[in-house]
């Protein structure tokens, strides 16, 4: 007679619950302190668009007022009369779409070559190309002035955008975003018969997405902001943008209500930021990923 032993069944364990982490100190500190210089960051622009949004005479009241009150557009009005913001904004927009766009095109070309095609002579070349960054901007204003006379292109927006197609930055920051993308993507597009624009334009530059936003944002403000390209280069107040109407605005107030000027610099200041939200993800992104894959 065979006897028959049964093991017990296994019971099955519940799986522990998640434990919280334990309290930190410095942690807390340093949220503490990140939370303090981010309400310093942000409390000059608040102030700056709350006192464009009340009365000229309650703009430099104590302590200061952080909500608008009472409320009023009448200095965004007086902006309006007193120069051509919506002339100098459309100026301001054409030159910097015309050079974000155009150096982001220049560029990818640029890094392409010097991350993908074998040429002799590529790594000096761009080691003299990286050597321009070094050179600043206020020593090649005199020949690049020479050269826009002589095109015919002194007080029209073309002497702005035409120099700012070439940006090394951009060229040298695609071209290592380049170099960390796998090249089997490349010859693998290239046995299906594509050509070097194919890979470029429908392989590289989709997953370069990140590198184009941050490059982007900081191509974007450059251009809005840019003050010493159109003080040289123009002179006929059609022609201006807006920091030149800035500048002409805040002259023409004299001693007048700075609340109308906070106004004009609102207005200049909220393309950038809105720029800024929309690709602010990518721009994170890009910076993070060079930093991980080097």
């Amino acid at each position: 007679m065979t006897t028959v032993t049964t093991t017990p069944a296994t019971t099955s364990r519940p799986a522990p619950e998640h434990r919280r982490r334990p309290f930190r100190v410095g942690r807390l500190v340093k949220s503490l302190l990140l939370l303090v210089l981010g309400v310093l960051m942000l409390a000059p622009l608040v102030w700056l668009i709350s006192t464009s949004l009340i009365e000229p005479s309650e703009a430099f009241q104590l302590p200061p007022a952080w909500i608008p009150h009472p409320f009023s557009l009448q200095n965004f009005r007086d902006v309006v009369d007193l120069i051509p913001i919506a002339r100098m904004a459309l100026n301001s927009l054409v030159v910097t779409l015309i050079s974000v766009g155009g150096s982001l095109l220049v560029a990818s070309l640029a890094a392409y070559a010097f991350s993908r095609l074998p040429f002799p002579g590529r790594e000096p070349l761009f080691v003299l190309l990286l050597a321009a960054l070094m050179v600043p901007v206020q020593l090649t204003v005199i020949p690049i002035f020479i050269l826009m006379r002589r095109l015919q292109l002194i007080d029209h927006l073309a002497s702005l955008w035409l120099p700012a197609l070439i940006n090394v930055f951009a060229i040298f920051f695609l071209r290592q975003y380049f170099n960390t993308i796998p090249r089997d993507l490349d010859e693998a597009a290239r046995i299906d018969g594509a050509g070097h624009f194919r890979v470029l334009f429908q392989i590289l530059v989709p997953l370069a997405g990140p590198a184009l936003s941050a490059l982007t944002i900081l191509g974007f403000e450059a251009s809005w902001n840019n003050y010493f390209g159109p003080l040289i280069f123009l002179s006929t107040p059609e022609n201006m943008t807006l920091p030149i109407g800035l500048v002409s605005l805040s002259a023409g107030q004299g001693g007048g209500p700075a609340a109308v000027v906070f106004a004009g610099i609102t207005l200049v200041v909220a393309p950038v930021l809105i720029v800024f939200l929309v690709f602010q993800r990518a721009f994170v992104e890009s910076v993070a990923s060079v930093g991980i894959r080097g």
